[in-house]
């Protein structure tokens, strides 16, 4: 069978995932199915794969789904023991008190504390914690949702302390003698140095296409979900959405050349928390505090913007909570996923010691793992107990916390059941009698034979699609790493800046991943809209995409192809696009 086809129907799955959810408006628990019928036919009546290697992969994906479902799990349960302890009445109090102007909110809560979660847990929490946030101050759920899928794409190279580098890099280039041949005549004397070049590179180009995500993140909610629908207010405080973005990606960048991979994204966004929200306390870059932008009055919301868990005045208790002890649980959720992930420490060890595991399914070569203690969601339980016990919750009242929460995690299970089942049949589709390499591969493979030269430009779009699908940018890292490093060498260039282009890719891909955005709605209650989220994180994933890969030709063609280039002349295009928008949308209409 051809590349062209093969690489065709490698596409299927993923096309059928578009279709029945993004254009027809089904919801995941509806469409997932169909994507997954789809993608074990092709796995069976074209890959040959033997049905029990189907069926090894199918239980893997439930395994993980059910890690997953018991990440929401915890988030949603600590949202809801604040609720029940007045604890979420003090931190909107709060937040209020610094502003109530939802722009300024978003760019902190989102942007901000979300990539310090990023950096210290992964894996989708920062929407498990951010998200549930948001929509105790007020927001809209889908607009809480969409802002935190918006800003999964920055910090999410350096999440979990540099797992998709250390892991997901790591894995993919280790063992190939061509990367090791590299690494000697690069000059780079270990392989830790190797990945730590790589992930200067990746930071350099997050630094760059990040600059605007805390600014699309705002006029995305002015234009949906204002009563105005207009991109115009959320432009209107480009200056602190800047200023925002520097004061984390300048302290990001700087910690990825000086201390490596493990902390440009938790510590960029610790530092960016702690100027921006000094700035704002003292008015730098604020917008008119006389005419604070919001939602309009929630009569007036659309049905699709709220999710099953409502939150109102009298959901956030009658007990007055210090704002102190109603942040702490927070900040213990932050201290303890940096201390149970440094691998130096103790605790990252003993957490680790204790592993479910099924090794060889069915007698195959797929092996489903899982340690317990260390999912985020066990420190999402242990901090809502800390809570209960420090806010001086009632037994009737953390019941009910407990009740809620098992019923909106029941909720989403549906969807993810499937989805994530899909995922493992798509990457463990190798080995089969027909010889094929698996559909991801066979999928990069086509469109690399026809991008040729102007790989770098596609380079990004294939790691995003490894995120789309397996829902991870470390996963995504793991499954072409490698393949990327060839083409990048096919065509003569410096591969390991080629290697940089698919992690930001995948970074940039879990904007638009349907099992992160299956799970990031879970935590509100908003099932079913998961098509609606991804058509409007479809555009700034194009653009998060397309501007690194331009970027990254201009680099490696430079030296061959001067400095007006293909890459250069489609970056340029982009900034003076995103200028004129902007100036146009800012005289549009008057001024707020």
């Amino acid at each position: 069978m051809g590349t062209y086809t093969l690489s065709l129907l490698s596409l299927v799955p993923v096309l059928t995932v578009a279709l029945f959810l993004v254009v027809l408006r089904w919801p995941a628990s509806r469409a997932m199915p169909l994507s997954y019928i789809t993608a074990a036919f092709l796995a069976v009546a074209v890959w040959q794969v033997p049905t029990l290697q189907v069926a090894a992969a199918t239980v893997n994906g439930l395994i993980v789904a059910g890690t997953l479902l018991y990440i929401i799990f915890g988030a949603i349960l600590l949202l809801n023991t604040l609720k029940e302890s007045g604890g979420l009445r003090a931190i909107r109090t709060g937040f209020t008190n610094i502003t109530p102007d939802r722009r300024i909110q978003v760019i902190i809560i989102a942007w901000l504390f979300g990539s310090f979660i990023e950096g210290s847990a992964g894996f989708g929490t920062p929407a498990a914690v951010a998200v549930p946030l948001m929509v105790g101050l007020g927001f809209p759920a889908l607009a809480a949702v969409v802002a935190g899928m918006l800003i999964q794409s920055t910090p999410v190279s350096f999440g979990a302390a540099g797992t998709p580098i250390l892991v997901g890099v790591n894995a993919g280039l280790t063992g190939a003698e061509n990367v090791e041949a590299f690494r000697l005549a690069a000059g780079l004397a270990t392989w830790p140095d190797l990945l730590a070049a790589i992930g200067l590179k990746v930071a350099f180009l997050h630094a760059i296409a990040g600059t605007l995500v805390p600014l699309i993140v705002v006029a995305f909610m002015t234009r949906f979900f204002g009563a105005e629908r207009s991109f115009a207010p959320g432009l209107r405080v480009w200056r602190f959405a800047l200023f925002a973005a520097f004061s984390m990606t300048v302290p990001y960048l700087l910690v990825a050349k000086f201390l490596g991979p493990e902390f440009p994204a938790l510590l960029g966004g610790l530092f960016g928390l702690a100027i921006v929200v000094t700035a704002a306390n003292k008015g730098l870059f604020m917008p008119d505090p006389s005419a604070p932008w919001d939602f309009p009055p929630k009569e007036q919301w659309k049905s699709e913007w709220t999710g099953t868990i409502e939150i109102t005045d009298a959901s956030f208790g009658r007990k007055t909570i210090h704002p102190v002890l109603a942040w702490l649980p927070y900040a213990l959720v932050g201290l303890l996923l940096v201390l149970t992930r440094l691998r130096g420490l103790p605790l990252f060890g003993w957490l680790n010691a204790w592993s479910i595991s099924w090794p060889e399914i069915f007698g195959t070569s797929i092996t489903a793992s899982f340690q317990p203690l260390f999912l985020p969601g066990t420190v999402f339980v242990v901090v809502s107990l800390a809570t209960f016990a420090l806010h001086g919750l009632g037994l009737s009242s953390y019941g009910r916390a407990w009740s809620s929460s098992l019923k909106t995690t029941a909720a989403a299970s549906i969807a993810l059941i499937f989805t994530v089942p899909m995922v493992q049949v798509f990457i463990n589709s190798g080995g089969g009698a027909a010889g094929f390499d698996r559909m991801p591969i066979a999928l990069a493979d086509g469109v690399a034979s026809i991008a040729g030269s102007a790989w770098p430009l596609f380079a990004p779009f294939i790691g995003g699609l490894g995120a789309f699908v397996a829902g991870s940018n470390t996963v995504s890292n793991m499954m072409f790493s490698l393949f990327q490093f060839g083409v990048g060498e096919r065509i003569g260039v410096d591969p390991s800046w080629v290697v940089a282009l698919q992690a930001v890719g995948g970074a940039a891909g879990n904007m638009i991943c349907v099992h992160n955005v299956v799970a990031a709605s879970a935590v509100v209650g908003l099932l079913g809209r998961e098509g609606t989220v991804i058509r409007m994180t479809v555009l700034p994933f194009i653009y998060y995409a397309l501007l690194p890969g331009s970027i990254g030709y201009f680099i490696v063609w430079r030296a061959s192809r001067g400095n007006v280039n293909a890459g250069s002349l489609l970056a340029g295009a982009i900034v003076v696009g995103v200028i004129v928008v902007v100036y146009r949308q800012l005289h549009a209409a008057p001024a707020r």
